[in-house]
């Protein structure tokens, strides 16, 4: 059986008119933090990403496999895992991209974020605009406000970029393209 699990912003639940504000907000703010535990965590390649070789842009997903609501907030951290192993994590600047708000996750609800990296340029094994080496991770470590940290590979492939930087949107209830 397949279900559609939904993902609502904060404050989004419908109500009656003249019902509307404290109620939802308190209802938020009582619904806990999504633990690490709790999350099922993947990638793919987003249909829009910059032009070149490498992978430019994924799409992190984040599924509540928990059997209570619970909420995630903010933007990721971003480590590249060299070898595939979180004790060779690299760090990657992130540079947030929208504004943060709670999202809440039903059980098998899901969430999203968007990475956009500085494209790998050229064809074989490539180059970077800015003269550094083209660096690909066979994961990466994505973590998000009081969730935890998620060791995620790309669902077709590796993760290329250029100059230890990353672009993160927030955490948001509708699937970035």
């Amino acid at each position: 059986m397949t279900t559609s699990p939904s993902a609502e912003p904060a404050g989004s639940a419908s109500s009656p008119a003249g019902d509307v504000g404290a109620d939802v907000t308190e209802a938020a703010a009582a619904t806990p933090t999504c633990k690490a535990g709790g999350l099922e965590v993947t990638a793919h390649q987003a249909a829009h990403r910059p032009s070149g070789t490498g992978t430019g842009a994924a799409v992190v997903e984040f599924t509540n496999t928990s059997a209570k609501s619970c909420r995630l907030k903010g933007h990721p951290s971003v480590a590249g895992a060299g070898n595939g192993s979180p004790g060779h994590n690299s760090p990657l600047a992130v540079t947030p991209k929208g504004s943060a708000s709670a999202v809440t996750l039903a059980p098998k609800g899901r969430a999203w974020v968007k990475l956009t990296f500085v494209q790998v340029q050229g064809e074989g094994d490539g180059y970077c605009a800015s003269g550094a080496d083209p660096v690909v991770y066979p994961t990466l470590v994505v973590g998000l406000p009081g969730s935890g940290k998620h060791q995620v590979a790309l669902d077709d492939g590796q993760f290329a970029e250029c100059d230890n930087k990353v672009t993160a949107t927030a955490v948001s209830a509708v699937e970035p393209s």
